[in-house]
């Protein structure tokens, strides 16, 4: 019933929108002599703030259409190598008519399944670009996948992570950024124990909910506090006609928009006080700032309901994982079978959604990857999406991912002989005490 109103709010509103619209352009038409008066530019920018609010955005544009290699303009081309019903494998291959034959490391982003698309890692595929071969999974849209597709779970997520690795090859290096942090490193035990020859390189998890016990967020224990039961009653409804997935179970992406928005409701309201004020000022730069942020923060998509319930029962309620008893597929998943997978995770100083030491806790499970081959970074000064996007995360968090992969890489190719790469494991008090200006120096 919820997703029924919210649609049915939705076309309600829609004869609002466009009377805004149209108004907008007849205040802003050439020949408008009150034009450019104080109470028409107010009218105006009112109208677009309201069109903003009010409209419905869709999955945003990749855009990413060049590198740069050296300093050297190279073309990229996004190609879909690999389809799935509820995800794509992405590949952003850079034209090697200009560059010529690189051997770069493959590194594959596990963009989150949390309600907004992949396309949120855009900062983070530029960064790595110019010096990897990258790989993304674009999750699709719930509501747009037909119900004769079959359910989608937790391990469902594992099973399509293990099959991108295999599809993309040995040497990969993997990446799991926010919530893929959990099926990331159950993917990488499974295929450990397995003894499977594409078992990552390296795994890569950034800010992630791998022991949601450690100093528990807001987020955190909203999911503990609640049975199973209230989740699915209270947050889980039917995708409505005429969507593709008509009649399928989700978690609807509005609601989940909702609750972000809530938790820093001050802050929205003034960002959108300022784009009113600047639209009036006319000032360009600062409204295509905000557009540029918003129309990526409020495109939302549904999540499968299974995926998103069972997330909550195993990962914030019954800790699976960390306490040793998830079982994948009748296996029963044991991180210590992790040797060959170099290990690095890092967090942000102020996130709000994944508290410091949930994404370390993957260091006290992978008991038997070699000391050498384990790294843990806390980025001070930053949020959650500032561990993945912006500039502390292109200056300081993705050259030190950058200098893991490739020590990594070298060591590999001399047959795993003994090699740091010059960052160890440091837990944050550590950290705090030898702090590194990359500005000056950086590892050789």
């Amino acid at each position: 019933m919820k997703y029924h109103a919210y649609e049915l709010m939705h076309a309600f509103i829609s004869p609002m929108r466009f009377g805004a619209r149209n108004l907008r352009h007849q205040i802003g038409a050439p020949f408008n002599p009150w034009a450019e008066t104080p109470f028409a530019k107010s009218l105006s920018a009112a109208c677009e703030v309201f069109e903003d609010v009010t409209r419905r955005y869709g999955k945003p544009e990749w855009g990413i259409h060049e590198t740069k290699i050296h300093g050297q303009p190279v073309p990229v081309s996004e190609e879909v190598i690999l389809r799935k019903p509820f995800c794509n494998l992405i590949h952003f291959e850079r034209d090697e008519t200009v560059i010529g034959q690189r051997h770069d490391p493959k590194v594959l982003l596990i963009a989150p399944l949390s309600g907004h698309y992949a396309t949120l890692l855009r900062g983070t595929v530029k960064a790595m670009l110019p010096e990897h071969e990258v790989f993304i999974t674009d999750w699709t849209d719930a509501r747009e996948v037909p119900v004769s597709d079959g359910p989608f779970d937790l391990n469902d997520f594992i099973d399509y992570i293990i099959e991108f690795i295999q599809f993309i090859g040995t040497n990969t290096h993997v990446i799991g950024v926010c919530q893929p942090a959990v099926p990331a490193l159950i993917a990488t035990a499974v295929m450990a124990a397995n003894d499977d020859e594409c078992q990552p390189s390296s795994l890569t998890l950034m800010g992630g909910p791998i022991d949601t016990r450690r100093n528990p967020t807001v987020v955190n224990n909203l999911a503990a506090q609640r049975p199973l039961s209230w989740f699915r009653s209270n947050v889980i409804s039917k995708v409505p006609f005429p969507n593709r997935g008509f009649m399928r179970d989700v978690y609807p992406g509005f609601i989940q928009l909702t609750g972000f928005m809530t938790m820093n409701l001050d802050r929205h309201l003034n960002a959108h006080r300022d784009l009113f004020n600047n639209l009036v000022k006319g000032d360009g730069d600062s409204v295509r700032q905000h557009r540029a942020f918003y129309e990526e923060y409020m495109a939302v998509m549904d999540l499968p309901a299974e995926f998103y319930l069972q997330t909550v029962e195993e990962v914030f309620q019954r800790h699976s994982l960390p306490d040793g008893h998830f079982v994948h597929r009748g296996q029963r998943v044991d991180c210590s079978a992790i040797q060959k997978t170099a290990l690095m995770t890092v967090e942000g100083e102020r996130d709000d959604i994944c508290g410091l030491g949930q994404t370390e806790a993957a260091h006290d499970l992978c008991v038997n990857i070699p000391m050498d081959e384990k790294y843990h970074y806390v980025q001070p000064s930053v949020g959650h999406y500032g561990v993945f996007n912006g500039t502390r995360w292109r200056t300081e968090i993705q050259p030190r991912i950058r200098e893991m992969i490739r020590t990594i890489e070298m060591k590999r190719r001399l047959g795993n002989t003994r090699m740091s790469f010059g960052l160890p494991y440091r837990s944050l008090r550590d950290q705090r005490e030898e702090e590194i200006d990359w500005r000056t120096h950086k590892p050789s």
